[in-house]
């Protein structure tokens, strides 16, 4: 819905005079979203913005977002003023909300998590594809791990593995399965992280270093990987261990993704699931 002035007596009536209202469309939740994009004076934009969240109280809105490209970061602080807080922010523009009904408010929090990929690629000779990192905590330190990376906004999760480890040691590889996943709080920027640990099988043999992020890149022996110290002692690294094994030397079953399309619109994704014990059933 289209929340463009109506009728000059309706904005008389609210003590604004003759303003045009800023133009947002309704959300699922009785909210309304505003998406700034042409550029506005701020007094000008203060003036809209007072006219229209009297409109909306009365319309019985229950939440207001306004989106502000990067373009228009003089507008923040007009918003702020009026109420608005910080919701989230994009390499291109403020997310800013407002709750203007009866609390308590139901905005939702902003994303609390990025999701990281581990990859294990095991050859037939029973060697693992291991990396020396440049920076971060391990740099510097001779620990060698498994190729591990971010996933992009918008990403599949196998997608992602399968494009990590080919940047980071030009390997090609095929997703076999997700074997576990780990909750990490408070990590990048006091958000959260999800690791989800993929089974993948090597298509190419010869390893090339990333040469901006990786110290080295090579096949290892399993048992000299499993030898290091770090991956001895009980924690993170030696549970990576313990699931390989469980896969490759017992019948441990992980997750492998199922196209589905959403209940409610045509959008396609991906579920997880144990595809053996879940045919069977």
């Amino acid at each position: 819905m289209s929340l463009s002035i109506d009728s000059s007596s309706q904005v008389l009536e609210n003590g604004y005079g003759h303003v045009e209202l800023l133009s947002g469309c309704n959300d699922e939740h009785e909210g309304v979203i505003v998406n700034m994009e042409k550029p506005m004076d701020s007094k000008v934009f203060l003036t809209a913005l007072r006219a229209s969240l009297s409109l909306w109280r009365k319309q019985g809105k229950r939440g207001v977002w306004i989106k502000l490209p990067i373009g228009l970061a003089n507008l923040i602080e007009t918003a702020v003023k009026e109420g608005f807080c910080y919701h989230h922010a994009e390499p291109d523009y403020l997310m800013l909300v407002q709750w203007i009904s009866e609390p308590p408010s139901t905005i939702p929090a902003n994303a609390t998590h990025r999701v990281v990929i581990g990859a294990i690629v095991m050859n037939d000779k029973r060697e693992l594809l291991v990396v020396q990192e440049k920076s971060g905590k391990l740099k510097g330190t001779g620990i060698w791990k498994i190729p591990t990376g971010q996933v992009d906004p918008g990403e599949d999760i196998f997608k992602a593995a399968v494009r990590e480890v080919k940047e980071e040691t030009n390997i090609d590889t095929e997703f076999l399965e997700i074997l576990g996943f780990r909750q990490c709080h408070k990590t990048f920027f006091e958000k959260s992280d999800l690791f989800f640990l993929c089974m993948m099988r090597p298509l190419s043999f010869d390893v090339q270093k990333q040469e901006s992020e990786i110290e080295a890149a090579k096949w290892m022996p399993f048992e000299e990987y499993t030898a290091q110290p770090i991956v001895q002692k009980p924690g993170f690294y030696k549970c990576i261990t313990d699931v390989c094994l469980a896969k490759v030397e017992g019948d441990y079953i992980g997750f492998s993704p199922r196209h589905v399309k959403s209940s409610f619109t045509d959008q396609l994704s991906y579920f997880y699931l144990n595809k053996q014990d879940s045919n069977s059933s």
